[in-house]
């Protein structure tokens, strides 16, 4: 199973105990499904708990059945159907509104009232239009109906609940939709599905624990090879003094700082003042490698 039909049978486990919350999630799944007009209500779902869900839900929110439904066992995308005018005729005015007078779909406000109802009502409209995808891939979460008032409309019940969704389109679709992993589990929290919430943070602290890590290994590595290209460039300097006057010429000093360096090429600065006798601070040390660099600059090969 994807992420999103887990969190839409997360979802299908909610409990509608009152009529008027199975009535607003009804209305969010009518507004958002495949086909909602005067002469046929088509809903079609992929997702087997909302498969099981909608006849239940249709029955206590409108005391009506469907015309045709998926044959028993079924499997994959699956098809509920209503032509019958008078179920049509119940359904449209539960919402206020007259399917012979009905020229574009609106959220009626009057419906979704108290704040249940407005979480029941995103609820039916992510199960028949919603999708998120796999946080552990990216963020992000749409809802999409083909009716650009219930849109712009749903912007505004989105907006009371606290959540500010940026807009688009697509394929003929009118979407809403959020991109940060915190909106998102938010979102699923409200809504009732606290699992799924879980998911989206788990993933994106699993990111960000990852991003530190690699950005802390980039970091060691950058300074590994900054450790490296110093000590090359201290060796370079003493392999010239060595061709030219000899290291015997250097001061005792500069000469044990040399033979340091040459018996630990790949040592960090910190590393080499660990290991001089007599002991010598890292900046000391430090000190004696550059003038044995500036020495070795006034050589000639």
């Amino acid at each position: 199973m994807s992420f999103s039909s887990d969190a839409k049978a997360e979802l299908c486990r909610a409990k509608v105990d009152r009529k008027c919350c199975a009535v607003a999630e009804s209305y969010g799944v009518l507004l958002y499904c495949n086909t909602f007009s005067p002469g046929e209500i088509r809903i079609i779902t992929a997702s087997d708990a909302f498969a099981a869900r909608l006849p239940r839900l249709f029955r206590r929110a409108f005391s009506v059945g469907f015309d045709v439904l998926p044959a028993e066992g079924a499997a994959g995308k699956r098809s509920f159907l209503i032509r019958d005018r008078e179920k049509i005729a119940r359904i449209f005015d539960a919402f206020g509104a007259e399917p012979g007078a009905t020229l574009a779909h609106h959220v009626n406000f009057g419906v979704i009232e108290e704040e249940c109802d407005r979480v029941s009502f995103l609820r039916g409209a992510f199960l028949a239009g919603g999708s998120v995808t796999d946080p552990e891939k990216r963020y992000h979460l749409e809802l999409a109906t083909p009716h650009h008032s219930v849109s712009r409309e749903s912007y505004s019940v989105l907006l009371e609940l606290g959540f500010s969704a940026r807009e688009t389109q697509r394929g003929g679709n009118h979407l809403l939709y959020f991109k940060q992993a915190d909106v998102i589990a938010d979102f699923f929290t409200a809504l009732g599905a606290p699992t799924t919430a879980m998911g989206v943070m788990t993933a994106k602290v699993d990111k960000e624990m990852r991003n530190e890590i690699m950005r802390k290994i980039n970091c060691d590595s950058a300074n590994a090879d900054k450790v490296v290209a110093a000590a090359q460039e201290q060796l370079d300097a003493i392999r010239r003094i060595a061709r030219t006057t000899g290291l015997d010429a250097l001061s005792e000093p500069l000469r044990d700082a040399a033979l340091l360096r040459i018996t630990n090429p790949a040592a960090s600065l910190a590393d080499l003042a660990q290991l001089s006798y007599p002991k010598v601070t890292k900046s000391c040390l430090s000190h004696r490698l550059r003038k044995i660099m500036s020495l070795a600059e006034t050589l000639e090969d």
